[in-house]
C-alpha cells in the first residue's frame, strides 16, 4: 500500500517546482488507492474545493492519456482564471487546452446513492463556459495508468471559467450542440457535446456518482467541468484560443 500523504506531497512538491517524476515511489495499484492520494493532494490547497473535473470522457482524451475510460480530479480554487487571461505554458509540457461544459451546483448531493440524470439535473443551477489547460507531473502520463493519473488529480492544472450562460441551455440538446475553435494564426476545430461520453449532461452523472463511490460529497457551488468538446487543442506562447459555443457565447483564454 502506497503512503498516501507522502504521495500526494511529493506530487505537491514537483508541481511547486515544475519538475517531473517518472512514477510514484509506491504507486497505487487501484484506481480507489489513487483517489485517497488524490484527497490529500487537495488538502494543500489553501483555499476550499472549488470543484470537480472529468479526464478522458472522449476517445480523443482517452488516447491522449492512454487510459480506457474517464477519471476524476478535484478543481483548486488557486487554478481558476477568468475569460481572456494570460496563462504561462511554462514547465507545461502537455501544451494543449480543451473546451469543455461545466456546470455548478445549487444544492448538495449527498454520498450514499446512486443519482440518475434527472436528479443530477434538478441539483444544477446554472451552466458556464470554461477551457481547460491540463498537465501531469509525470515524465511519461501515457505510461503510469489510470491510478496514477488520478494521484496527480486527473491532469488539473488551470481552468478558464465564464460567467453564467445566459441562454436557455436545459432546452437545447447539449448532445448534438456544436463547438467551434480557433488557435489564432494556426489552425481552426471543430466539436460537439457528443464528444463527452455522448451528452454532458451524462459526463456530469457519471461525475456525480464516480465521487460518491469515494465517500465524498458534492457541495452547493461547486462547479463540475465535464471533459473536452473535441480533440485537445495544441497552444504555444504567444498564441490565443478562441471557443465559440454558438448561442452560449464564446471564451478565450491567450498563452505566454
Amino acid at each position: 500500500m502506497p503512503d498516501h500523504k507522502s504521495a500526494a506531497d511529493h506530487l505537491w512538491q514537483t508541481a511547486l517546482s515544475g519538475g517531473l517524476i517518472d512514477t510514484l515511489p509506491t504507486p497505487p495499484t487501484s484506481r480507489a488507492e489513487g483517489y485517497v492520494i488524490q484527497a490529500t493532494y487537495e488538502d494543500r490547497s489553501a483555499h476550499p474545493r472549488y470543484g470537480w473535473k472529468i479526464a478522458a470522457t472522449s476517445a480523443a482524451g482517452q488516447s491522449h492519456i492512454n487510459v480506457d475510460g474517464p477519471i476524476a480530479g478535484r478543481l483548486l480554487a488557486e487554478k481558476i482564471f477568468a475569460p481572456g487571461a494570460v496563462i504561462s505554458l511554462t514547465n507545461n509540457r502537455m501544451l494543449v487546452c480543451e473546451p469543455e461544459f461545466g456546470f455548478r451546483f445549487g444544492r448538495d448531493l449527498p454520498t450514499g446513492q446512486t443519482y440518475d440524470k434527472a436528479e443530477v439535473m434538478a441539483a444544477v443551477d446554472t451552466m458556464h463556459l470554461t477551457i481547460e489547460i491540463p498537465d501531469s507531473r509525470y515524465t511519461d502520463f501515457t505510461k503510469v495508468g489510470a491510478p496514477s493519473l488520478i494521484a496527480d488529480n486527473a491532469c488539473a492544472r488551470e481552468l478558464i471559467v465564464g460567467p453564467a450562460v445566459i441562454a436557455d441551455w436545459r432546452s437545447v440538446d447539449l448532445s448534438t450542440h456544436p463547438v467551434h475553435a480557433e488557435v489564432t494564426g494556426k489552425f481552426t476545430r471543430a466539436g460537439s457535446g457528443a464528444a463527452v461520453l455522448g451528452d454532458p449532461r451524462d459526463a456530469l452523472t457519471w461525475l456525480v456518482n464516480e465521487v460518491a463511490g469515494t465517500g465524498t460529497d458534492i457541495k452547493a457551488g461547486e462547479l463540475v467541468t465535464t471533459g473536452t468538446c473535441m480533440v485537445p487543442l495544441e497552444v504555444s506562447p504567444g498564441e490565443e484560443a478562441i471557443v465559440d459555443y454558438g448561442i452560449f457565447g464564446t471564451i478565450s483564454a491567450h498563452f505566454s
